[in-house]
């Protein structure tokens, strides 16, 4: 019996599920606060319950979330009884190495992407996933597993790639990294750690100072392996030519908006052409792409339109915001924000005031602490970003008849954090329940 601590989140949820269905029985324990995660744990079956040291058995593997503190009750008594612990990432690494694993890595772009390839090599020739928005699945006949890989301290050093994907390398998770140079040096021991090809965007400068023996550059620049031409971006997509070493190689008319997902798009493409897959059939396969859970997830009401999406760094909001604007050109944008973690919000609400101040009105709710305590960061509050910013204003979660006033807009949520309880309101206001 596998335990997981904190099965909740989105990795171990989909751990959990991989589990599952590679034919082990699991269970697991969170805090009783309802996280999107659950539906995942219900349709498979995985039952879950509250911390308390007397669900720890003798019998039981422990799989501990990378957010669990020593300090839990379950982690104790599993040390107490001298069980076989894993790091999440330990656990995923050894079944990394029963699959041809690719791994998608990347500061921005991963949970997408992993989604789109997971759609697509799915239906061509199956494939094993685990995704970060909650999703995972195994048959053990498939021969990939497509794992979304997150350089937080490094984890994903513990995977094991046939490939490698890299969408993109930018600072971020300031509490661990020192510099963008310390980013660019886990990045290369993945990339060092790579069986066959590293395939990457080849637009981005901190890709490019990586060292690689087998790359395989996509992009929209000239001198990429693998690059989009002719691109349109229309109100219900993006249109593209695909060329490979110069040569006409497909074209694809997709339902996605805003560059990011047109390169995401063009990584998937990438690995379907060294898999030597056919490109007609990957773009009718993409074109019926509907997106990833909480990434531009819409709920339409009358004139009005609400999204949920997961985008917390400046470059993320940046992107979201953009395929807005490309999908909805006449509309007013609200912006609903919540900061994730005082390190980041420190590190970066400069860069959240330039993109917040061209918008039509911004709220902001307290800083979502994750792993840290306010104590150690003296006056950084959301009031660092609100006061800059004339168009920005406080909420509380509670609080959603202050959004209500807008009509023809669209409502964009961005927080990596559970706001269905804010969201959940504004629709029912505008719908009149």
């Amino acid at each position: 019996m596998y335990y997981f601590i904190g099965i909740k989140g989105s990795g171990m949820s989909a751990l959990a599920i991989i589990l599952k269905n590679l034919g082990y029985n699991v269970i697991g324990s969170d805090v009783e606060n309802h996280f999107f995660t659950e539906e995942g744990l219900v349709e498979n079956d995985i039952k879950f319950l509250t911390y308390d040291e007397n669900n720890i058995k003798e019998d039981y593997v422990i799989v501990k979330g990378a957010s669990i503190k020593e300090d839990n009750v379950e982690l104790i008594k599993a040390r107490e009884l001298g069980l076989k612990i894993y790091e999440y990432n330990e656990l995923v690494g050894e079944i990394s190495k029963k699959f041809k694993t690719i791994c998608i890595a990347g500061c921005h772009g991963k949970t997408t992407t992993t989604s789109m390839m997971s759609l697509v090599l799915g239906k061509l020739c199956g494939a094993n996933y685990l995704i970060g928005d909650g999703r995972g699945y195994a048959n053990p006949h498939n021969e990939f597993f497509l794992l979304e890989s997150c350089e937080y301290q490094r984890h994903f050093l513990a995977y094991h790639p046939y490939y490698t994907v890299i969408t993109n390398i930018d600072l971020d998770h300031v509490d661990y990294f020192k510099d963008i140079s310390d980013v660019i040096s886990a990045y290369q021991e993945l990339a060092d750690k790579t069986k066959d090809y590293v395939i990457c965007y080849g637009d981005d400068n901190n890709v490019r100072k990586l060292s690689l023996q087998k790359s395989f550059y996509f992009g929209l620049n000239d001198n990429n392996n693998l690059k989009a031409t002719n691109i349109e971006y229309k109100e219900d997509g993006i249109s593209f030519d695909v060329l490979v070493e110069n040569k006409q190689y497909g074209h694809y008319s997709l339902p996605i908006f805003g560059t990011h997902q047109l390169i995401d798009a063009l990584a998937v493409i990438s690995v379907c052409y060294l898999e030597k897959q056919n490109p007609k059939e990957v773009n009718e396969i993409l074109s019926t792409f509907s997106g990833a859970k909480r990434r531009f997830t819409e709920t339409k009401i009358d004139d009005n339109v609400v999204i949920d999406d997961y985008a917390h760094h400046p470059a993320e909001i940046k992107a979201t915001l953009s395929a807005i604007k490309q999908k909805y050109p006449k509309k007013k944008i609200i912006a609903i924000f919540q900061p994730h973690t005082y390190s980041r919000t420190q590190e970066f609400y400069k860069e959240y005031i330039n993109i917040f101040k061209k918008l039509d009105a911004v709220y902001i709710l307290d800083i979502h602490p994750s792993r840290e305590k306010q104590e150690d960061y003296n006056n950084i509050t959301s009031d660092i970003i609100i006061n800059e910013l004339p168009n920005g204003f406080h909420i509380n979660i509670d609080e959603a008849h202050i959004l209500s006033k807008y009509d023809n807009a669209v409502f964009v949520f961005l927080s990596p954090n559970d706001l269905s309880e804010l969201e959940s309101e504004l629709i029912n206001l505008k719908r009149g329940l």
